[in-house]
């Protein structure tokens, strides 16, 4: 046999990743290889985030390998560099297996971290400490402001909201570095030589509906009872759980600051434009495969037809 395969499932929120990954890995066990699934998504990374990212239950995933789904606490920080560390040791171990890796998720930093052969810059710990405390004082305008005159580019590349992306890209740049925010190197080469990427997509008209039911069943699933629970767990303290679409607006119901109707509709705000987010930074890989998931056959995207050099 061939040696084992990287494959990467990415796309926009809602587009059926997750069961066209689970679709793959069967087709590629059918055909002899069996496959693993290694997860991409920010969020899914979090013990107890659920029903807001849709994570696959235990019993639903026919069988198949899961790697790094619940591997954080909701009080821990999602740092990316160590994210890149963590699934490319998921993916050697599946490969040491013998089986093929599917990379699946839509969080575009850290899929890239992964596919790309880029090392994130060092990390000073005083100097990060010394931007998180003027970042408490003088607010991430200021410091994004500070960014904007330095790195105009990278500025660009930021939500001025954002401060803990804000603090990192003035880290770097302090350091005498170029900030990391674009993720793709000016002629990116993969990580590893034997990489497929198959990005989904469905037309926005389309989406856009798709997206807002799914924020509605999200509520009508026990959205509000997931984040109390998470709440009591710290959920308020993490620097990036607390602040994901739909866990942010469920706290904000919680505490009386949005009403149930408010929280809902601003979650779909967000994840539409998140969604549009996605498909732009997807765009990017000069390399993808299209595809709708909907209708793709996994058998025959496992047996190479179609496949690009």
């Amino acid at each position: 046999m061939t040696e084992p395969r990287l494959w990467a499932v990415v796309g926009a929120t809602g587009t059926g990743k997750t069961g066209l990954s689970l679709d793959l890995a069967e087709a590629l066990t059918a055909r002899g290889r069996p496959a693993e699934i290694v997860n991409a998504d920010a969020m899914q990374l979090y013990r107890g985030m659920d029903i807001g990212t849709a994570k696959i239950p235990v019993d639903e995933r026919r069988g198949i390998p899961h790697h790094l789904f619940d591997a954080l606490a909701v009080t821990d920080d999602a740092a990316v560099a160590w994210y890149q560390d963590a699934a490319r040791a998921a993916i050697r171990a599946a490969h040491g297996r013998g089986a093929d890796a599917i990379l699946v998720g839509g969080s575009g930093l850290y899929v890239s971290s992964v596919l790309w052969d880029f090392r994130f810059p060092p990390r000073d710990e005083a100097l990060r400490a010394r931007l998180e405390a003027e970042l408490e004082s003088e607010g991430a305008g200021a410091l994004y402001a500070r960014l904007r005159r330095a790195d105009p580019a990278a500025a660009e590349r930021i939500d001025a909201r954002n401060g803990r992306r804000v603090v990192r890209a003035l880290e770097v740049l302090a350091q005498g570095g170029e900030t990391h925010g674009g993720a793709l190197p000016e002629e990116p080469v993969l990580w590893h030589p034997s990489t497929r990427i198959l990005a989904t997509r469905i037309d926005r008209d389309e989406l856009v509906p798709l997206l807002d039911a799914r924020v509605e069943s999200m509520w009508a699933g026990g959205m509000v009872d997931e984040v109390a629970a998470l709440r009591a767990e710290g959920l308020e303290r993490g620097v990036t759980a607390g602040r994901a679409i739909g866990y942010a607006q469920a706290l904000g119901q919680l505490r009386g600051d949005l009403t149930r109707d408010e929280a809902v509709a601003e979650t779909q705000a967000l994840t539409r434009r998140y969604a549009r987010r996605q498909v732009s930074w997807f765009r990017r890989y000069a390399g993808a495969e299209w595809v709708d998931a909907r209708t793709v056959d996994a058998g025959v995207v496992a047996s190479g037809a179609g496949e690009r050099p």
